[in-house]
């Protein structure tokens, strides 16, 4: 099987790539090398991936591309991350690489047979939604992150209804682990507390999240991509709901470190909970969440201690 993965070089991207190359898939990455974070760290994502005789890697925009690779499946994470960030004169680059992109890679593939085309899409379409998130729920996404991820989701679906593509759109609820990227919460603590640093909670830090840990988003993917359902959008989320503050109390914890809170003002964008309801996409492709949050917190502490991956 051969398998298109963009945003190849990233968070998600590199553990999905590194996967797929373990099963024995003939991997092509995609991967702009955008400057949203440092250029080393999405090199160190994919330093195994490229020692891998079965991987070629393309480094260039997707809107830049007339063509794109022939393969048997499509996962598309290329996008441009951060809710906080979308605001304001940044929103074109939104609208390019999460929008513009996406439509272009469909467009093509349309005229392509593929055997699936997996988007992942983002919690962040809900919005303050009532809990738990369903997938039948009304959508009212409060950054213009999340209006760039729900309109590429949209795109998806009418890909499917005119054109036959085969896409799946997964909304994935707070990814972290190894490789995370260094602007999220878990990498920020993380980096904070071992580093003896201020911590900056925006909020009372009594909102939810709902963590998901990266090996199971890796497996969900791969789960959609290989199922018969075409035209569909599933939760992906881990069952960990948890409050910031008791984040950081179990990050103390587990690093017997003392964190230092700074408590600043809610920034806009930022729902107040999220938790993923599950059931549809444990009834139709078998999958469920198997990395409890305490795991999952060790394996990523265990990970940046052997990695000395603190990024400053």
């Amino acid at each position: 099987m051969k398998a298109l993965v963009t945003g190849c070089a990233g968070f998600i991207g590199s553990n999905l790539s590194d996967y797929l190359l373990d099963l024995g898939y003939n991997v092509v990455g995609i991967d702009c090398f955008t400057d949203y974070y440092a250029t080393k760290i999405k090199k160190s994502n994919i330093r195994y991936s490229l020692k891998q005789k079965n991987f070629r890697l393309i480094k260039k925009d997707i809107l830049d591309f007339s063509e794109f690779p022939e393969v048997d499946y499509v996962f598309h994470l290329a996008a441009q991350a951060g809710v906080r960030a979308s605001w304001g004169e940044n929103f074109h680059i939104y609208t390019k690489n999460n929008i513009e992109a996406t439509q272009k890679l469909l467009d093509f593939y349309k005229d392509i047979e593929i055997r699936k085309f997996v988007y992942s899409s983002s919690s962040s379409v809900y919005g303050d939604s009532n809990l738990p998130m369903n997938e039948k729920s009304l959508l009212k996404p409060v950054s213009p992150y999340g209006v760039s991820k729900l309109s590429a989701e949209h795109l998806t679906y009418l890909y499917w209804k005119n054109y036959n593509v085969p896409t799946v759109s997964l909304r994935y609820f707070t990814v972290y682990g190894p490789r995370q990227r260094p602007d999220m919460a878990i990498n920020k603590f993380t980096k904070a507390i071992l580093n003896k640093e201020e911590i900056k909670v925006y909020g009372d830090g009594s909102q939810t999240r709902d963590f998901t840990y990266v090996k199971d988003v890796i497996k969900a993917n791969l789960m959609a991509a290989e199922s018969e359902f075409a035209g569909e959008i599933f939760n992906i989320g881990g069952g960990n709901q948890i409050s910031i503050s008791e984040l950081i109390e179990k990050l103390e914890e587990f690093t017997g470190e003392k964190a230092m809170i700074n408590k600043l003002e809610k920034q806009k964008g930022d729902v107040r909970e999220t938790l993923a309801d599950i059931e549809k996409v444990h009834k139709l492709l078998k999958w469920s969440p198997k990395v409890r949050i305490d795991e999952g917190l060790l394996n990523y502490i265990e990970w940046v201690n052997k990695t000395s991956r603190i990024d400053k």
